[in-house]
């Protein structure tokens, strides 16, 4: 049945090659997966806010609140046993690092599975209380549609690349309604290279999605900001964006010791534990924590200055502006730790809802000092709009898609100058400190991430040493005869081969050129066994090393094939320069043909 499937699929793209061209009918596959990643889109969002409703609403329980100290535990928990329980044949990982990856070395190819488990273990985590964002599992989603789609229909790595990107795009759209602010992610994240002939299948995509999305799900998400900025204000803009692009460091900081610390926790549920029970308790003491925290925003945009701290413990306070202020203070820090422990504890969502809020919050805690103190009378909602857009683009290295989001999910466009100030600054101040995002710099950090400055690495990433491996040469033991093997290695047309201990374990290499020197040599006796005539090799390669440092150590060596070995030292092969240069060449027309 499947093979008769993939006979249809292969005939179906024969005919359609010699009807439509690449470019028309990549503009057709945008279209279908704009449809079902605005469909996904919406199915997240309902079920997610479908869950928090019955939680906070529709459960008519007397002793209920005591449960919001555990709910972001069970949902973390329900979480981690679905992904242990369903998904067992493939890899289930959370946030847009795995899916670059993915892109760099995978050839694009998203596992199927995240197609729904992303919104199953999102709208658990989220609805249950979890401190993360909807966005990063939708774009998982969206880009596992796109990929898929390509897959399904026999595409090459670049036009499914293109179509996983559609996909995230149009999950952005989808979230958020923001059409151009998914084309601009879209661009700036995943895209390595981005051509004009890509554009108009995002831009399809992405307006389909928003399209679809609306349909199911029209919740506007932000209250619309209408009114213009004063030239006067333009300082305190800076000031602003200095304050973000500094927490977004410390930001990126907090998360690389959070990640580690629950790295080193390996059983699984001893980290939901922990981690459910410490955002637990973030969440008793700061509610603005539940969930992704959107109502708070749109609370203070609406003009409630009490919004953080009014369904607090400390809401009696709430007429005093300096604990006002000390309060959304340690909302701000509290949020990015309660974040990064519901994804180190195993839930599933990411950081960009989370920058949203942390930035609002800043807005909002300088706008409100400035008015409070007496400095100028500004307008709060534009602050909290301006920090949003500085946060996003600075924490995530995306300005553009930073100042076009926010732009488009409160109707500030009016604010253009504000929010491309305040997220240049920001942005700079990070770029100063972390030359990598946070989605990257992991990647950066093994040499796993591709970068269209540098198109040589981009390929080599493509492409996996384990497929360039020869197999086809004579294997000689080290403790046989030289002579038993003699006419073997006379008849081979190798010049090189590989020598072998008992365990199969590489010991060595023997030459042909050596061989028939001391063969015709009567000066010199002739070497009895395998061994005594075998040298070592210049160099052994790990069957998992990256070509690009196996091509360095070829040069370093000054050879032009290496053994391979696996973790045991196995021998499995050679790999040589021909066959990496080969391949690249290879890469290098399909990238060629690409759009064409």
């Amino acid at each position: 049945m499947y093979i008769k499937l993939v006979n249809y699929i292969d005939k179906l793209n024969l005919y359609r090659k010699t009807k439509i061209s690449n470019r028309n009918f990549l503009v057709i596959a945008a279209l279908i997966v704009g449809v079902l990643a605005g469909l996904a889109a919406a199915l997240l969002k309902t079920l997610t806010h479908h869950i928090e409703e019955f939680l906070q609403t529709d459960l008519h329980w007397e002793y209920k609140y005591y449960l919001y100290l555990l709910f972001p535990l069970i949902g973390i928990l329900l979480s981690v046993m679905y992904v242990r329980r369903f998904i067992r044949k493939g890899k289930f990982e959370t946030g847009l690092t795995p899916l670059l990856y993915t892109i760099s070395k995978k050839s694009s190819k998203v596992e199927p599975h995240n197609i729904y488990s992303q919104i199953i273990t999102a709208a658990l985590t989220v609805g249950f209380g979890g401190s993360t964002g909807l966005e990063a599992p939708i774009v998982t989603s969206g880009s596992s549609i796109g990929s898929s789609v390509g897959r399904f229909l026999g595409l090459s790595y670049r036009e499914t690349t293109l179509l996983l990107a559609c996909g995230a795009a149009a999950g952005i759209a989808g979230a958020f309604n923001s059409p151009i602010a998914g084309i601009v992610f879209a661009i700036e994240i995943l895209l390595p290279e981005f051509t004009i002939p890509a554009f108009i299948p995002l831009l399809l995509s992405s307006a389909t999605a928003a399209v679809v999305a609306r349909f199911f799900y029209n919740e506007q998400l932000f209250y619309l900001v209408t009114e213009g900025w004063k030239t006067s204000s333009i300082f305190y803009y800076v000031i602003l964006a200095c304050l973000v692009g500094l927490f977004s460091i410390f930001f990126g900081k907090a998360n690389y010791a959070i990640k580690n610390f629950f790295y080193q926790i390996k059983h699984p549920y001893k980290k939901v534990i922990l981690g459910g029970l410490m955002l637990g308790a973030l969440v008793f003491l700061f509610p603005t924590l539940y969930g992704e925290g959107y109502i708070t925003i749109k609370n203070l945009l609406k003009g409630d200055t009490t919004a953080v701290i009014s369904n607090s413990i400390f809401s009696s306070y709430s007429g005093v502006p300096g604990l006002i202020i000390l309060f959304t203070l340690f909302t701000i820090f509290a949020k990015s730790v309660a974040t990064l422990v519901t994804l180190g504890a195993g839930g599933n969502g990411g950081i960009f809802a989370p920058s949203l809020i942390v930035g609002g919050l800043m807005g909002f805690i300088v706008a409100f000092t400035i008015n409070t103190l007496g400095f100028a009378q500004v307008n709060v909602a534009n602050f909290i709009v301006a920090g949003m857009a500085a946060s996003l683009g600075s924490i995530m290295h995306a300005p553009l898609t930073g100042i076009f989001l926010i732009a488009e999910i409160t109707g500030g466009y009016i604010l253009m100058v504000p929010l491309m100030i305040t997220t240049a600054i920001a942005y700079l101040i990070n770029r100063s400190v972390n030359k990598y995002s946070i989605y990257t710099k992991p990647l950066a950090d093994k040499g796993q991430l591709s970068h269209h400055e540098d198109k040589d690495t981009t390929v080599l990433n493509m492409m996996k040493l384990r497929y360039l491996i020869e197999k086809d040469y004579l294997v000689l033991n080290e403790n046989e005869l030289i002579q038993d093997r003699m006419p073997e290695i006379l008849q081979s047309k190798r010049n090189i081969f590989p020598v072998v201990g008992e365990e199969q374990q590489f010991k060595g290499l023997v030459y042909v050129e050596e061989l028939l020197k001391k063969s015709f040599n009567s000066q010199t006796a002739m070497p009895d066994t395998v061994e005594q005539l075998m040298e070592l090799a210049p160099a052994v390669i790990d069957v998992n090393a990256e070509l690009k440092e196996v091509l360095q150590l070829m040069e370093k060596e000054n050879v032009w094939i290496l053994p391979v070995v696996d973790e045991d030292d196995t021998y499995i092969g050679f790999v040589s320069k021909t066959a990496i240069f080969n391949k690249y060449r290879a890469m290098l027309s399909r990238q060629a043909d690409y759009m064409n």
